[in-house]
């Protein structure tokens, strides 16, 4: 299974021990997560602002990403689909890989709940959704 993880999820990863964290690792394990460049940009850019993480930890983290998920990029996205052209990329990128589900707290991008073949659902949501599966 494909998912979009929105830097959002990303960063509350590695903020804490939380549930994003805990969805982070079995994405790792059971999932194919999927990046891109915008979204690590994104992701560097926010782990430096609202982290404060030192410099070689971000590096770390996105070379790690880099490593352990599969990199697809872009070249279009819908323009009038949501009021953020960020918000739009990562819709985009959701479609154009095929991914099973987008995972997100930004609201405006949960109000959508789908997106083409994707879904869009809280880390909350995906959450139970891992409780019924069993991991292979």
């Amino acid at each position: 299974m494909r998912v979009v993880l929105d830097t959002n999820v990303i960063i509350a990863s590695f903020a804490s021990r939380g549930l994003c964290h805990s969805i982070f690792e079995i994405c790792l394990d059971r999932t194919e997560i999927i990046i891109s460049s915008f979204l690590m940009k994104e992701l560097k850019t926010n782990l430096s602002k609202k982290l404060h993480l030192p410099q070689q930890l971000i590096t770390g983290i996105i070379e790690f990403l880099s490593k352990n998920a599969i990199s697809i990029e872009i070249d279009t996205y819908p323009k009038d689909i949501c009021r953020d052209t960020d918000d739009a990329k990562v819709l985009a990128l959701a479609c154009k890989s095929n991914a099973a589900y987008l995972i997100t707290g930004d609201k405006e991008l949960l109000d959508l709940k789908k997106y083409k073949d994707t879904k869009i659902i809280s880390p909350r949501q995906f959450w139970g959704i891992l409780k019924k599966q069993k991991p292979t």
